[in-house]
């Protein structure tokens, strides 16, 4: 029988450009250590991830339908033969996805498109795409789907495939055009792993994707954590223009990779009904970084409630591997 989610609550801790879009205000301490440079980052405890070495195309698919996680490194990829791989992914109509590809070293990381790993992508992007529609803003809205994005001025370079992506239309519209927001999820893949994701985006757009959020299911944990990312840039003196964030990066590398929120969801099996509980509040996506304008009428920034963050969490486990 379905589990029934209890509403319990913690307090909220976001940035502070999204306080005003939650019903409770953190303290400025609790603001302030909820943003976490990358640099400053705790390293988490995860194994090595599932590695490969490739051969030829069809092994390396023989190899993936055998695999029982959602994540694959596949090592001595060259450009040709990842070229080659991306047409036969898409001729043969392969169920998984590039996570990236680095020319430089030749490791291609594969997605295995397992039935968790949906759950937690697509979790949080059809409540967020649930609210565009309420609101009559989804026709401004772009769906990326999982096009190849190869890095900004490396065609032949490296790529990569997200899980869930969009991007504001017309502002995104055209192939190739990078969305503002992408999310990954990893059930297997480590979170190291999604940190490296994480960067990739930030990097490979050129700074044009805005908002990046992990999903990551932590089986030892065993909770769900959400993490948002966005960029900052270093002690601006004057007003940031796109143009001129793109040159001070290039140039004195200050725009960093930011952890704005951390959410963790943990599932309590001693109550009757199961309940899920919430810590660290609502997730909040905001509209200008999301729109790359300002908000109109009746627009604001993007809440994903407790309630909303329960319900996708109940959605989730139900899809964990059985063990009989």
């Amino acid at each position: 029988m379905a589990a029934i989610i209890s509403r319990s609550t913690t307090s909220p801790s976001v940035s502070a450009s999204s306080v005003s879009a939650l019903s409770a205000v953190p303290s400025a301490s609790t603001i302030l250590s909820s943003v976490m440079s990358i640099k400053d980052r705790d390293p988490p405890k995860d194994s090595d991830p599932p590695t490969v070495r490739f051969t030829n195309t069809q092994d390396l698919f023989n190899t993936i339908d055998s695999t029982t996680g959602d994540f694959l490194a596949v090592t001595n990829v060259s450009p040709n033969q990842f070229t080659k791989i991306e047409r036969e992914q898409e001729k043969r109509r392969r169920k998984f996805r590039f996570r990236r590809y680095d020319s430089n070293s030749q490791i291609l990381i594969i997605t295995i498109t397992t039935d968790i790993h949906e759950a937690l992508h697509l979790g949080i992007y059809m409540q967020y795409y649930a609210q565009l529609a309420r609101n009559g803003t989804e026709r401004s809205w772009k769906d990326i789907g999982t096009a190849t994005f190869r890095q900004q001025g490396h065609p032949g370079g490296g790529g990569s495939q997200g899980d869930s992506a969009g991007g504001p239309w017309p502002e995104r519209a055209g192939a190739g055009n990078w969305p503002t927001l992408v999310i990954e999820s990893g059930y297997s893949e480590t979170l190291p792993e999604l940190y490296k994701d994480m960067e990739w985006w930030f990097q490979a757009s050129n700074h044009e994707v805005k908002i990046i959020i992990l999903a990551k299911f932590d089986d030892q944990q065993h909770h769900i954590l959400l993490e948002k990312w966005e960029e900052e840039i270093s002690s601006p003196q004057r007003a940031i223009t796109r143009s001129r964030a793109a040159a001070m990066e290039q140039q004195n590398g200050v725009l960093n990779p930011v952890r704005r929120q951390s959410i963790t969801i943990t599932r309590d099996e001693t109550t009757n009904p199961v309940s899920y509980n919430v810590t660290r509040g609502a997730l909040v996506l905001g509209f200008r970084l999301l729109f790359l304008r300002d908000p109109g009428p009746q627009e604001g920034d993007f809440v994903l409630s407790i309630q909303d963050l329960q319900l996708f969490a109940e959605k989730v486990w139900a899809e964990l591997p059985r063990s009989d």
